[in-house]
């Protein structure tokens, strides 16, 4: 791919990371999980990974700070972002027909936030893509310059004749109304995200409000603001990035999409009637990993992330079959959850929340130790 501006501040960051922690290419290649050919290639900007999971796992095998993390999470969403619209399109063949998209979104992307095509005629193109002379068909003659001189003019009269009479009949009108939509809006960058602080965020914010999303509309991109734009991604079948571009905006104005969920209330009271050997250690530890939250997403230094009331990780999702939209679903969760406490029959599959609740249960005063 062509490189850009903002996949050379995304190299330039990950190569000053590099030169920081002392690592060669082959040492930091290893911990970060990934071939050295590609590493070499993110800090020569002459690629962008496709996940950025990769990116974080670079960063953090540098020992980058969280507001380091932040920082690439931004460059990354936008060099991505730029990537999507520099994709050279393709010759089409004759009698074949070009297809431009409106929106930078993936092609699967269902429902409203699909991207909308505009399929053109080869034949109607003036040139073909990537040529610099005009395509003719095939078994054609060549026209008569006199011909051709005799049909521009014609054409250009009939041009003319219109455009006055658009002028005579609507010498007032203008070409249409301008987008109100405010991420479409100059105003916003193509890429809303992490550690951003503007209107743009409390737009993200009022609209994912609108859709059902419980959250705080302050224009401050922080940690809930992520996980609601991550949920929101899923629920609508967008890549769940965690920032706001193109397809992600299209959709918050566009998609049917809801967010409602369980309250605390309704979440506690199914974890105590699955866990009925159990109710309150699993009451427990739902609340220690989510605050009782069925759309809370945490990720990982690996790159990796949890889903849901348990915070169901990425890999125990694949062992039960599940994917995020299902994470997110609380009774789809809470049963999972079950699952994984019947191998055997405690909650190691949650050791910092389990360590706690032993930590309780230790401090808790033994019977006839209280004094009068």
């Amino acid at each position: 791919m062509d490189r850009n501006d903002e996949a050379e501040r995304l190299g330039a960051r990950l190569r000053a990371l590099k030169e920081r922690s002392g690592l060669s290419y082959d040492a930091l290649a290893r911990r970060a999980g990934i071939s050295r050919s590609s590493l070499h290639r993110y800090c020569a900007a002459s690629s962008v990974a496709q996940d950025y999971g990769v990116v974080h796992r670079i960063a953090t095998s540098c020992g980058a700070t969280s507001a380091e993390l932040r920082q690439l999470h931004r460059l990354w969403a936008l060099a991505d972002a730029e990537r999507e619209r520099q994709v050279p399109q393709e010759e089409a063949a004759p009698g074949d027909v070009v297809s431009e998209q409106t929106d930078a979104g993936p092609a699967e992307a269902p429902g409203d936030g699909e991207a909308v095509s505009v399929k053109l005629p080869i034949q109607d193109l003036a040139l073909a893509p990537g040529s610099r002379k005009p395509r003719t068909r095939q078994g054609r003659r060549p026209l008569h310059r006199r011909t051709v001189a005799l049909t521009v003019a014609a054409a250009v009269a009939v041009l003319g004749t219109v455009g006055a009479m658009s002028l005579v009949s609507a010498p007032d009108e203008q070409a249409g109304p301008a987008d109100s939509r405010i991420l479409s809006s100059p105003v916003c960058s193509p890429v809303v995200s992490m550690g951003q602080h503007d209107e743009c965020v409390r737009e993200v914010q009022t609209l994912l409000e609108r859709h059902g999303a419980v959250i705080g509309v302050d224009g401050d991109f922080g940690p809930q603001t992520l996980r609601r734009v991550t949920a929101f991604q899923v629920i609508t079948g967008l890549p769940p990035n965690g920032v706001v571009t193109a397809a992600t905006k299209t959709a918050l104005y566009e998609s049917k999409a809801r967010m409602d969920t369980w309250s605390p209330e309704k979440a506690r009271q199914r974890i105590r009637e699955v866990f009925d050997e159990t109710p309150d250690d699993a009451v427990a530890i739902a609340d220690c990993q989510s605050f009782l939250d069925p759309l809370h997403i945490l990720p990982n230094t690996n790159g990796s992330r949890n889903w849901g009331l348990f915070q169901i990780s990425d890999t125990r999702l694949r062992e039960l079959g599940g994917t995020p939209l299902k994470a997110l679903d609380p009774e789809w969760n809470i049963q999972a959850a079950k699952r994984l406490w019947s191998r055997h029959r405690d909650f190691r599959d949650w050791p910092h929340c389990e360590r706690a609740l032993r930590t309780k249960a230790s401090a808790a005063p033994t019977a006839g130790s209280e004094k009068n």
